[in-house]
């Protein structure tokens, strides 16, 4: 087969239930056509975090080895996804000098006020994922988004740092190695997943970005074009399928087969009230489970999910700025009344998040379960399109936020 080259990008979305890779061919018409996926289950990871190395190789290789058959060319390169809930993040500034020739703002001085911004005490255990500028200021002239020719003493940053744990990361970079692949760069799922299914007028008017995966659910506040806030919980969508196999006694794949089959998140919502038929363990009768009983199980956890990022973006503020509402992505968000649920919570209007921009087999990833991987093929793109830089083996690229500034969609 042929191998990998400049006009192919490949995602590569590690999630908690299972793996999912696209392979993109950037078109003569700069578009990207999906000419390839692949998925393999994990059983590798628990909240987001790798906790059997081999199983995670193996569902690597298995997701890729399909992706590669389906696209006809070998995969030397990923654009990977990074979620768990090891990710922190905080807002931070930097401030320079502007000192160059008629003290024109440079591109030179643009990465020192971003490396500036940087200068904050991260953890030993902590590394720099992403460094994305919110802002700039000059000469105290605030939300500027691109400072590069204007005249100034002073310029300054306010930036959106997010940060991994440096052993998830490389254990992350371990596994896709492992598997024969070099990492392009790591990349925060919900930031992928914006690039995917947000608008520019969502990210300017203010919106939530909610990932329900299903061992964490993470998400990202936009506000005047950038994010402003990140966060991961520890609870996702599994959630709902364990609590079905506690409450019913039931096995965990009939649990997941239920969940998926006849789910509802919201009470009201629910009109029909068919029979359902629960498998048991032990070679005990099936219990018969009425849709309604159904519901009562999996509200609870849905509303509590829900509050808990509303209560996260109330404590730093944001509770008023999300007036675009929220757009719900993950294989949680398939759920009925999910959606629902969240215009309840937050008193917004809520959508499901499909991915757009994308061509070839896009009808076949349309669902909110696709955002993260279509996003990472996005941001590769937009990361291709500003310069040419080697895959390294074994060590993550920090990703410099304002190379993506200017050209958010």
């Amino acid at each position: 087969m042929p191998k990998t080259e400049e006009k192919y990008i490949v995602a590569l979305d590690i999630g908690t239930s299972k793996v999912c890779v696209l392979v993109g061919e950037v078109t003569d018409r700069g578009q990207i056509e999906i000419i390839g996926k692949g998925t393999s289950p994990m059983k590798g990871t628990r909240r987001g975090n790798i906790i059997n190395l081999d199983q995670a190789i193996e569902a690597v290789k298995k997701a890729v080895d399909e992706a590669e058959v389906m696209a006809g060319l070998q995969i030397e390169s990923v654009y990977v996804g990074v979620a768990g809930d090891h990710i922190r993040s905080v807002n931070s500034r930097g401030v320079v000098s502007v000192t160059g020739k008629h003290r024109e703002i440079s591109r030179e001085d643009i990465d020192r006020v971003i490396e500036a911004s940087k200068s904050i005490n991260v953890p030993a255990e902590l590394e720099l994922l992403h460094v994305i500028p919110r802002e700039f200021v000059v000469d105290g002239q605030d939300g500027i988004h691109d400072p590069l020719g204007m005249t100034a003493g002073r310029l300054e940053a306010n930036v959106h740092i997010v940060t991994g744990a440096r052993t998830h990361n490389q254990n992350v970079l371990t596994a896709v190695n492992k598997a024969g692949i070099a990492v392009q760069e790591l990349v925060l799922e919900q930031l992928a997943a914006a690039e995917a299914v947000l608008t520019q007028d969502e990210r300017e008017m203010g919106v939530l970005l909610m990932d329900l995966g299903a061992g964490t659910t993470d998400y990202a506040v936009f506000l005047e074009g950038n994010v402003v806030h990140t966060n991961v919980l520890p609870v996702g969508a599994g959630h709902f399928t364990s609590d079905i196999s506690v409450v019913l006694r039931t096995p965990m794949e009939d649990a997941e087969r239920i969940k998926k089959r006849y789910g509802c998140a919201l009470g009201s919502l629910v009109t029909e009230d068919d029979p359902i038929e629960v498998p048991t363990v032990g070679g005990r009768a099936p219990k018969i489970l009425s849709k309604h009983e159904l519901t009562n199980i999996l509200e609870p956890r849905a509303a509590e999910i829900a509050k808990l990022v509303y209560r996260d973006i109330e404590k730093v503020g944001l509770d008023k700025e999300i007036r675009s509402g929220v757009v719900v992505v993950g294989g949680g968000a398939e759920m009925d009344g999910m959606v629902e649920m969240v215009e309840q919570v937050f008193d917004q209007q809520a959508r499901k998040g499909m991915p757009r921009g994308l061509s070839g087999l896009s009808d076949t990833v349309a669902g909110p379960e696709w955002a993260a991987a279509a996003g990472l093929l996005l941001w590769g793109f937009r990361d291709r399109a500003r310069v040419r830089k080697r895959p390294r083996r074994g060590f993550a690229r920090i990703a410099e936020g304002f190379k993506s500034l200017f050209t958010q969609t």
